[in-house]
């Protein structure tokens, strides 16, 4: 079970976006990265095509896992993620911050 996951509210540690909050678009294990929407924005020239207009593109980059957190289902700061099993033998996250169950 992965510590970050698509959909999870992350907060951004360090790097020009220190402090920022944001969505997990998509995770790439193999690469230890994630794409967070907002953060780590990039400006692409693109030419112009049939399909596609021209111009200056702006995107997400992926961002290292080292430098996300997890944000505290409670108040919103960054957490450490810790692992716990429920009385149904299931295997849920837990913010260590707070203690509370993260959803997802």
């Amino acid at each position: 079970m992965q510590k970050i996951r698509k959909g999870d509210k992350v907060v951004v540690l360090s790097g020009k976006d220190k402090g920022r909050s944001g969505e997990v678009l998509r995770v790439m294990p193999k690469d230890d990265k994630a794409l967070v929407r907002g953060i780590n924005i990039i400006v692409r020239h693109q030419r112009q095509t049939q399909a596609q207009e021209g111009g200056l593109i702006r995107k997400e980059a992926p961002i290292h896992l080292s430098n996300i957190a997890l944000a505290d289902p409670k108040d919103g700061k960054p957490t450490r993620v810790g692992f716990r099993i429920e009385a149904d033998g299931k295997k849920v996250r837990v913010a260590k911050r707070s203690g509370e169950v993260i959803n997802g």
